[in-house]
């Protein structure tokens, strides 16, 4: 099943003991209700308390027939307006939502105006200082490829290994929102929000780009800057191979711009 989700309310993802509400709690209860039997489900990707999704996977186990529409549409019948089943569709026993992706992609959306939103503002990160989106562009280059993350790993994180491979990274500007856009085979928690909290620091010029460097090969979360705030992040899709025909959908609402992708032409100074 593919679900998408504004976290703002939420937890996060994980069903957690006596906190509550979470996606998961949500969903596996609308989805007992349709299948009549408990449903337990597991996801591409685990978000933290107020991120959102555009395209979660989760796969799930059932000896219950019903069709995709009475998947879809019975299970949003029973979930909170703010969360939505989008697809289902059968998969092999082989198919594991976590362990088969290769990848993942998360986006990231900063408001770069003198006067916070009104609008939009659960769904993007307000920053007032005028943001240099070529600069943040050239410095996350430096992360690409494989490396120990842990400059840009959170303390709890409950990971075996620091290692992750950074497989593309860009950042572009669409009027007054920066867009960044991230795919790396897995993330360390609060890895995103780090690796922004940093680029937002060479955005605004207190930074220059090569300093991302030099806090990657610290590997040291003390030499990073402060984490960003997760209402601004989305994970947008996990990525796997071309044998399971999972649908590519839409990067989300309207109300989000930045959807055309990145034009690095030239480096755009923080417009208003």
């Amino acid at each position: 099943m593919v679900v998408s989700y504004e976290g703002t309310r939420y937890h996060g993802w994980q069903s957690q003991k006596h906190i509550s509400p979470t996606v998961q709690e949500c969903l596996e209860s609308a989805l007992g209700r349709i299948a009549n039997h408990p449903v337990e489900v597991i996801c591409a990707g685990r978000t933290d308390a107020g991120v959102h999704a555009v395209a979660q996977v989760v796969h799930f186990d059932t000896q219950s027939e019903r069709n995709a529409q009475a998947w879809v549409s019975g299970t949003n019948h029973h979930l909170p307006d703010d969360i939505a089943a989008r697809w289902v569709g059968p998969v092999s026993d082989e198919f594991h939502a976590r362990f088969t992706a290769e990848a993942r992609t998360y986006r990231y959306y900063i408001c770069n105006t003198l006067i916070r939103p009104a609008i939009g503002f659960r769904s993007m990160t307000w920053v007032r200082s005028p943001l240099d989106a070529g600069a943040m562009h050239e410095a996350a280059q430096f992360l690409l490829g494989e490396h120990d993350f842990s400059s840009f790993r959170d303390a709890e994180c409950q990971s075996r290994t620091p290692y992750r491979n950074m497989q593309d990274i860009s950042v572009w500007r669409d009027g007054d929102v920066v867009v960044t856009e991230i795919r790396a085979n897995a993330f360390l928690h609060h890895m995103v929000r780090n690796i922004m909290g940093v680029l937002i620091e060479v955005g605004n010029g207190r930074q220059p780009p090569l300093w991302v460097a030099e806090v990657l090969a610290q590997k040291d979360r003390c030499a990073a800057a402060v984490t960003a705030p997760p209402n601004g992040l989305f994970f947008v899709r996990a990525h796997y191979p071309r044998g399971y025909a999972l649908p590519l959908l839409d990067l989300g609402p309207q109300v989000l711009r930045g959807s055309s992708g990145p034009d690095h032409g030239s480096r755009e100074q923080g417009s208003r």
